[in-house]
């Protein structure tokens, strides 16, 4: 007997702990393969460098390096530097979020990069310990690639060797990362007369992703600041939104400002993640919803009329409800030839919800001003989001707009649902004529009517 067919006869109910893990793996697999050779650009800040999660983290990207991820990795060191300079007494001045940095203050800097390079380095040569794979150590390539440029004189104060980047060398950044290799920078840079720099790393994380054309650049900070009343971050903010926000923001999170530019010229997407939290990393690249806050020019979850490619989900959504007797079963020709009265909720690739509208003439009437909600599912890991009223809302304003003044529906066991979303409950008489001749005696749906307002 293979292992295969012993693992799947051992799995448990749906409860237990295998059965979650095998769910997880058919879930995270479309995203291993998704991600392969793909170029990612991870910001550690020096929060984060400090943090009890460290090891997780570094693990994590390790393990992502191992699944064929291309990885630059940029770290942060101004909670290190506050604490070396804290310990001589210096007290620092700063412009913009950025250090004035003297001839001493460099040399700290120098210090610092090279302490946290150092144990970086370190956690990752331990590469995936106590893994089948712990024998494939994590290559990691650190190299002058950052050409910088003095910040000067801002607001009359001359910042010294602070500095900005000027240009990425990518052709050495892509050979080492084309050699397997995990690519880790430090915030500095050197101009071509050989003069040294303190950068940021948010300025370091954000000009690399933009000239590797980075798939995604992933933040690991402190994301208290994009929380919202109820405490929680957002899933998605749109880049105005995260503009706005940076704005407002204490000048420590230049973060937001950074992952914002990269987006906007040219990343395809930003991720931001506590760094706190053990397995943000994995849990947001490979499920569905992620764990963090995500930006992107596209958004995240999108709703749309349904197209023919959309007709196997369909079907899948709807088949358990149709064999409860929840829905009215409809073969797939005959959903196939509908699709266009159907409107789809998608997230991420995935469909998460779906309703029909079909339109009708009132008895006694030729035009059409009534209309037919049909269909409407959830799928079953989003049905406490409150997507099928999110969905209903879309669906009304549809309806207003082809002139539709009434909403019917027919259902069975989920009468209360519609009434607490205005619906009444109706005679079969109101009805338009051709649902009237096919209504079905043994089902005995009740009939529930919505009058839409603004007509």
């Amino acid at each position: 007997m293979s292992n295969e067919h012993k693992f799947t006869n051992q799995l448990p109910d749906e409860q237990g702990t295998q059965h979650k893990l095998v769910r997880w793996l058919r879930e995270a697999a479309p995203y291993v393969i998704q991600h392969r050779h793909k170029t990612f650009v991870i910001m550690l800040g020096s929060d984060a460098i400090d943090g009890a999660n460290l090891g997780n983290i570094v693990h994590d990207i390790a393990l992502l390096n191992s699944l064929g991820v291309r990885v630059v990795l940029v770290h942060g060191i101004r909670t290190q530097l506050d604490a070396k300079l804290a310990q001589q007494g210096t007290v620092s001045t700063f412009v913009n979020a950025m250090r004035v940095t003297d001839s001493e203050t460099l040399q700290q800097v120098i210090e610092s990069c090279s302490l946290v390079r150092a144990r970086l380095e370190i956690l990752l040569a331990k590469g995936l310990a106590n893994s089948p794979i712990h024998g494939d150590a994590v290559r990691v390539a650190s190299s002058n690639v950052i050409t910088a440029k003095p910040a000067g004189v801002i607001d009359g104060t001359d910042l010294q060797h602070a500095g900005l980047v000027r240009k990425v060398d990518t052709t050495a950044i892509n050979r080492l990362l084309d050699m397997g290799n995990l690519v880790l920078l430090s915030p500095m840079g050197y101009s071509p007369g050989g003069d040294a720099f303190s950068l940021t790393c948010s300025d370091v994380a954000c000009e690399v992703a933009v000239a590797l054309n980075a798939d995604k650049i992933i933040v690991m900070c402190d994301a208290s600041a994009l929380a919202q009343q109820s405490g929680q971050a957002p899933r998605e903010l749109s880049l105005d939104s995260a503009e706005a926000l940076a704005e407002n923001a204490n000048p420590k999170v230049a973060w937001l400002s950074a992952a914002v530019k990269a987006v906007r010229t040219g990343v395809s997407r930003a991720h931001l993640l506590r760094h706190e939290e053990d397995g943000a990393l994995l849990q947001e690249l490979f499920t569905v919803d992620g764990a963090g806050t995500l930006l992107s020019r596209k958004k995240f979850e999108t709703t749309r009329e349904a197209s023919a490619e959309d007709l196997p989900a369909i079907i899948e959504m709807i088949a358990p409800l149709e064999k409860a007797g929840v829905l009215v079963e409809r073969n797939r020709d005959q959903l196939a030839a509908e699709l266009h009265h159907f409107t789809v909720m998608e997230r991420e690739g995935m469909l998460v919800a779906v309703a029909a509208l079909y339109p009708f003439a009132k008895a006694g009437e030729k035009d059409v001003s009534i209309g037919e909600i049909a269909c409407i599912t959830t799928h079953p890991d989003y049905r406490n989001a409150a997507r099928a009223s999110e969905l209903l809302a879309i669906i009304e304003a549809r309806a207003k707009r082809a002139k539709i003044d009434t909403l019917f529906v027919l259902t069975t066991q989920t009468s209360h649902w519609f009434i607490e979303r205005g619906f009444r409950e109706g005679d079969l008489s109101e009805l338009p004529e051709q649902k009237q001749a096919l209504y079905n005696y043994q089902r005995q749906s009740k009939v529930l009517f919505k009058k839409i307002s603004g007509n």
